[in-house]
């Protein structure tokens, strides 16, 4: 893992289970008559082929940090009951149809076999949410395309406007799009002023990973124009929940000014779409 531990994708069930490498986070009950009712931040495991030349990301980049973190906020600042403990699962594992979110990030080299391409569109056909973070470039982005064309072919991507009501449902945002692009926090421009249009929150040393520049955050729409994937491209939203306790600075102009709140608009809306 990101932490340099290691985890075992054939038995791992739940976030809990693996070594933090940032600190601990609280742990809490609820209603056992409930456990099966509450909110579950479910992250899917998958087999990855890094290009020739490419870092060697994964699924696992910010687990179990974020996860947890994230579960621990959306418990303690809305109106959610959640899962203290999260999920972990292959798109095989028929499980998938118990959480109606899925989360997956880093998908530069993602490889999706047959059973789980044919899970995906099963499960996103029964009305499930998949939502892709933390992968930066143009080539990142090209392999998304190819691995989800599998999934679904013929399906458009769309560009969510900010007047989209995911913007405004619970927190406010009104832009521009660079006031929600989160830089990873080892890439953080430290002279990076919001107040400034052309001011950019991560450094030119991103450069290597061409198209990494503008945020975007794109959708797939089903005949009922009901969101099924929501991908938020060069923005590393996790960062800001794995990272949170590491620097003021950081948490202050990242974590709890963008990370946070968006995902949270996100989560509601779909929740409630």
């Amino acid at each position: 893992m990101e932490g340099g531990g290691s985890v075992n994708e054939n038995t791992v069930r739940t976030a809990r289970e693996s070594v933090p490498h940032s600190f601990d986070f609280p742990a809490w009950r609820n209603p056992p008559q409930f456990s099966a009712d509450v909110f579950t931040f479910a992250r899917i495991i998958f087999s990855s082929q890094p290009s020739p030349g490419t870092d060697n990301y994964g699924w696992w980049y910010d687990y179990p940090d974020a996860d947890l973190n994230l579960s621990y906020r959306l418990q303690q600042l809305t109106a959610l009951k959640v899962d203290p403990d999260g999920r972990v699962l292959w798109l095989s594992n028929p499980d998938i149809f118990d959480y109606p979110f899925l989360h997956i990030e880093h998908v530069e080299g993602m490889r999706l076999n047959a059973v789980e391409i044919a899970a995906l569109q099963k499960y996103l056909g029964a009305g499930g949410v998949l939502v892709v973070n933390d992968f930066w470039g143009t080539n990142a982005w090209l392999n998304l395309e190819n691995e989800m064309a599998q999934v679904l072919p013929g399906r458009q991507w769309v560009d969510l406007p900010l007047s989209h009501p995911i913007f405004h449902c619970v927190f406010e945002f009104r832009g521009p799009a660079s006031m929600l692009q989160v830089p990873t926090i080892t890439q953080w421009n430290r002279n990076y002023d919001p107040n400034d249009p052309n001011s950019r929150a991560s450094p030119p040393r991103r450069a290597g990973y061409a198209g990494w520049e503008d945020m975007h955050v794109r959708a797939w729409f089903d005949n009922r124009q009901h969101i099924m994937v929501l991908a938020v491209h060069n923005s590393d939203m996790p960062d800001g929940w794995e990272r949170e306790g590491e620097n003021p600075d950081y948490f202050r102009q990242f974590s709890e000014a963008r990370s946070y709140p968006l995902m949270i608009n996100i989560l509601f809306y779909l929740m409630t779409h």
